[in-house]
């Protein structure tokens, strides 16, 4: 895609399933990929893949969740790579319950690596963007956000929360040569779908549901969410800022 080569891109949660299909997606069109996460071992197999296939990519430790963290892991990444070009903000965490036994405990870290992690990100990133009068930052929600999920209350006020922030951040760094878009996966087959059907009395069932209840006939995999992704980074969608797309397989179909 046009607009990716040689850009540093920052991959938050890029350890995990969608983040590391992603970063090796970045990689493919030879951008600089820093793989963040909090599991530097998870990071680092990642950074590993990449270069051993031929790419560029280093590894970060990094807790989303502490400010001064992230700006320490930003300036690293940045020595080592360039200046940030685009920002993927993926990184995330869920408790499956329902909000009624949930705990104030579990909201606030959920809301902390959620939300808080990714506002975080936005403002340590941003203001050399805006001085570099250039940027693209694509931010990970949730179909959760754009419909509900039945035991994800706070995840999916977190995600419409990200929604709305995004776009406010679209209108506000539009003339700064900064888009600012959201991917919405459904059901994916990562670690967090396999703790959500642990909660489940038969997770094969709900497999089967959910398989059923897509018009595609299928589970969405990591590797069907690079491709937005990096749409949204690439300069085929430079007139693009404030939109939310699902990637779903047709499972919601919220306008």
């Amino acid at each position: 895609m046009r607009g990716i080569k040689d850009k540093m891109v920052i991959v938050t949660g890029g350890g995990g399933g969608i983040g590391s299909a992603t970063c090796r997606r970045f990689a493919e069109e030879a951008a600089q990929v820093a793989v963040f996460d909090i599991d530097m071992a998870a990071a680092e197999r990642v950074a590993a893949a990449i270069t051993a296939a031929g790419g560029t990519a280093r590894a970060f430790a990094c807790d989303i969740t502490d400010y001064a963290a992230v700006g320490q892991a930003v300036a690293s990444a940045e020595a080592a790579l360039g200046p940030t070009g685009i920002l993927v903000n993926n990184a995330g965490w869920d408790v499956f319950r329902l909000f009624k036994d949930t705990t104030p405990a579990e909201w606030q870290k959920l809301i902390a690596i959620n939300l808080v992690g990714a506002l975080n990100m936005h403002h340590t990133v941003l203001p050399g963007m805006q001085a570099r009068k250039a940027g693209r930052i694509v931010n990970i929600a949730s179909d959760a956000a754009r419909v509900g999920s039945s035991g994800e209350a706070i995840y999916a006020a977190c995600k419409a929360g990200l929604v709305a922030f995004s776009k406010t951040l679209a209108r506000e760094h539009a003339r700064d040569g900064i888009t600012v878009n959201v991917v919405c996966p459904g059901v994916t087959n990562t670690a967090l779908f396999a703790e959500y059907k642990k909660g489940a009395g038969n997770p094969e069932k709900l497999d089967e549901a959910f398989r059923r209840a897509t018009p595609m006939g299928r589970i969405g995999e990591p590797e069907d969410l690079p491709g937005t992704i990096l749409f949204f980074a690439s300069d085929d969608a430079a007139f693009i800022t404030g939109q939310v797309l699902s990637v779903s397989g047709g499972l919601t179909m919220a306008g």
